[in-house]
């Protein structure tokens, strides 16, 4: 009874005391694990895959999410060094995806060296998924080249005899994320598959 008003602890209510800490503590970080497994999985959300339903970011998470090379050319119309960026020399089969919307604007199928020292490309999935501006920035007149669905600085369109399109659509990597071929189903884009079948 001692222990009850002030007096001395029984080993054996220390031992209740510790489990009954123990216990909420384990609760605790369950549930922070519980909650941080979740906010994980939202923010991947945010990335992975194409949903046209999905809204668009802010500038504000643009600027944390992206890497400032990324930022700078699709929101503030940079250019990157030529021969020294990601995708230039890529040779794998897959997607080059809106790295803002995660939407597929252009295919390794349609990829050709343009001599640019940057992707280049004879033609788009689509013409409706861009957008052609007039650009007389740098005293030249230019054809720039916008995703459509996040108005995203991609590169510029030349006419080249080259190609088999005679276009050049000469973009940035910074703009895309690649999806190889066989990640594609991993990162929900089965759907696009057929579109590397074409040929």
């Amino acid at each position: 009874m001692e222990a009850m008003y002030g007096g001395r602890v029984t080993s054996e209510e220390r031992s209740t005391l510790s489990t009954y800490i123990g216990l909420i503590v384990v609760t605790v970080l369950g549930a922070w694990a519980i909650y941080f497994f979740f906010l994980a999985q939202e923010k991947q959300k945010e990335v992975t895959g194409f949903d046209p339903n999905r809204p668009l970011p802010s500038d504000d998470t643009l600027q944390r999410r992206l890497k400032p090379d990324q930022y700078l050319v699709v929101r503030q119309g940079g250019t990157e060094t030529a021969f020294q960026n990601e995708f230039w020399n890529n040779e794998r089969t897959g997607l080059y995806v809106d790295v803002i919307t995660g939407e597929p604007l252009f295919t390794s199928l349609d990829k050709f060296d343009g001599g640019t020292g940057r992707p280049t490309f004879t033609k788009p999935i689509s013409n409706d998924l861009l957008v052609e501006k007039v650009d007389t920035s740098h005293d030249m007149q230019r054809t720039e080249v916008c995703a459509k669905r996040s108005n995203a600085h991609l590169g510029h369109l030349f006419p080249d005899p080259t190609s088999p399109t005679g276009k050049r659509y000469a973009v940035n990597s910074a703009a895309f994320r690649f999806i190889p071929m066989e990640r594609m189903k991993d990162e929900g884009y089965e759907a696009f598959l057929p579109l590397l079948e074409k040929k």
